[in-house]
């Protein structure tokens, strides 16, 4: 009949188990969340020693209902025992039977003492586990204390935090105002740059003439001393060289008459030139692009932009457009240093807002024929569907039918792209006499920018134009069926050439009409020679001394470009 300690019917103070310093996943020790999260853990452990305190507490009731029950038995038993005595020494013959039964009754209260002190037992263990979840419980308690210390101090932290996410919330709306007139202020000065270029550009003139002397090849012969001049300015040789004289042979009947009776040497005519740039026989491509790489760069600021090279075959405008074979980079021409130059300022002017895209053509003229030099496959070879249109009705941009327009943004894809043309003109050139050098080839970039943020646009094509060999036909050349096809191309050349400088010379005395479908290559380059158009000719000329009267027949129709204003 020991009675049970006293068992509380609330647990809200007993211990509840430690994490023993370890924080739940996916929380930062030391955060509000971590300590709610701990509380949470706490109250739910809290419930479940609750459940089962009041489980155990039950087990105890029926166990001391139990104990109550066999204790009855016990009393109910000994009466019947005392009953069954009185009835012995009554009745003999119910001895035996009055044994028997109390020897049961025995056995049960052996059983029930058996099962009084495993009872015992049982509540000796609940009383030990109830000392441990005291001490449990007195453990969880000084933890939530540290924990509600840490929380206020948590607390405390935040709000310091707060107050410095508010100011640096103040000082980023600020500097994005400042960032804002900044901006402002870039894209004004940016509008003044191109403003200040353009106006740059055309007081160096909307039409400009450089004029380049090749090397003298291995195995050609070297021109006499005083044949090729390059005389300096007034500052002397410092000055940028832009004058160039060619001293030549008198040949005629009296001059030669009298220097064969005399014995002295024929005397000797010079020709004098002057140019905007000239370039003798030892300047690099580095050196001609340098000159040129601004004017380049106006093609970005929506200024269309025609650069060609003139000259005889031979005398070097290939190598100044396209550069030498071997991938050489200081033999690079133009038109890869200057796509180069335009990726490389396009990315610039990217930090301004302004995204650019560049689709590239390659076109050949030939005897007023236009030829794909992009083509592929079986579209190799039909230069014939090849024409000149407007891109729609009321368009002032012009098209080429059934030429292929590429999508560049890198220098691979350009350099892909002037290999595949260098291999078409290759096959040209070997099934139609040299055709090659007897074309027009045109390189022709169209730049497209837009600045999406403040919705402007610019568009303008930039042209790189390798024009066909300058030289003359020989008028006393017999005229057999080869001949015949060279005087045609001859012709078709001079044609072109010719309406080239008609074309310049009525845009520099502003004519109200400009002469441009007298030619296919004139009109294909209509909208990049009128109105805000950048020029730029190169005359490409022999150093050799074979080549003067071709020379100077480049540098009389370079020098009359270079008279035109625009």
């Amino acid at each position: 009949n020991q009675t049970l300690p006293f068992l509380p019917r609330s647990l809200e103070q007993l211990p509840l188990p430690r994490w023993e310093g370890r924080n739940p996943p996916n929380v930062q020790p030391g955060t509000s969340w971590d300590l709610k999260g701990q509380l949470c853990d706490l109250n739910a452990e809290l419930k479940c020693c609750r459940e089962r305190t009041q489980t155990l507490n039950q087990e105890n009731q029926q166990l001391q209902d139990q104990l109550k029950e066999a204790q009855q038995q016990a009393r109910v038993l000994g009466a019947e025992c005392r009953t069954l005595e009185g009835e012995l020494a009554r009745v003999q013959a119910q001895a035996e039977q009055g044994q028997q039964e109390l020897g049961n009754l025995r056995a049960r209260v052996l059983e029930l003492e058996e099962q009084l002190g495993t009872q015992q037992g049982l509540v000796q263990e609940l009383q030990k586990e109830q000392v441990g979840l005291q001490e449990e419980r007195r453990g969880l308690a000084a933890r939530l204390e540290e924990q509600e210390r840490r929380l206020q101090a948590s607390e405390v932290a935040l709000s310091g935090s707060q107050a410095e996410v508010a100011s640096l919330r103040q000082e980023a709306a600020t500097q994005a105002t400042l960032l804002v007139a900044q901006g402002e202020r870039l894209h004004g000065l940016e509008m003044e740059r191109r403003r200040l270029h353009n106006q740059l550009q055309e007081l160096k003139g909307n039409i400009r003439v450089f004029c380049r002397v090749r090397p003298v090849l291995p195995g050609e012969p070297t021109p006499s001393p005083g044949f090729l001049l390059f005389p300096s300015g007034p500052g002397g040789s410092s000055d940028t060289p832009t004058r160039l004289s060619i001293s030549r042979l008198s040949i005629s009947r009296s001059d030669a008459r009298r220097g064969t009776l005399s014995g002295t040497p024929a005397p000797t005519t010079r020709h004098d030139f002057s140019f905007d740039r000239v370039f003798p026989p030892g300047s690099g491509q580095d050196q001609v692009f340098e000159e040129i790489a601004m004017l380049v760069q106006s093609g970005l600021d929506g200024y269309p932009v025609c650069i060609f090279a003139y000259g005889q075959t031979g005398s070097g405008k290939t190598f100044t457009m396209e550069g030498g074979p071997g991938g050489d980079p200081q033999v690079e021409g133009l038109i890869p240093r200057a796509l180069r130059h335009l990726f490389s300022v396009a990315q610039e002017l990217g930090g301004q807002g302004w995204t650019y895209s560049f689709v590239a053509s390659y076109v050949e003229i030939y005897n007023e024929t236009v030829r794909d030099l992009l083509a592929t496959g079986t579209r190799k070879g039909q230069g014939s569907e090849c024409e000149i249109r407007r891109a729609g009705p009321g368009s002032e941009e012009l098209t080429v039918t059934n030429a292929r327009y590429v999508p560049v943004s890198c220098e691979k894809e350009v350099e892909a792209l002037l290999q595949l043309a260098r291999q078409n003109r290759a096959v040209a050139r070997t099934s139609q006499n040299e055709r090659s050098s007897r074309s027009h080839s045109v390189f022709q970039l169209q730049i497209s920018g837009e600045h999406a943020g403040r919705g402007l646009q610019c568009a303008a094509p930039l042209s790189l134009v390798d024009l066909a060999g300058s030289e003359r036909l020989d008028p006393g050349l017999a005229l057999g069926p080869g001949e015949r096809e060279r005087l045609r191309e001859t012709q078709a050349i001079n044609s072109s050439l010719s309406t080239l400088g008609l074309v310049i010379m009525a845009l520099s005395n502003k004519e109200s009409h400009v002469p441009y479908r007298n030619s296919k290559l004139t009109y294909l380059l209509q909208n990049s020679l009128g109105g805000s158009a950048k020029m730029l000719m190169f005359v490409n000329i022999s150093p050799l001394e074979e080549n003067v009267s071709e020379s100077l027949n480049s540098l009389r129709f370079a020098s009359k470009v270079n008279q035109c204003v625009i």
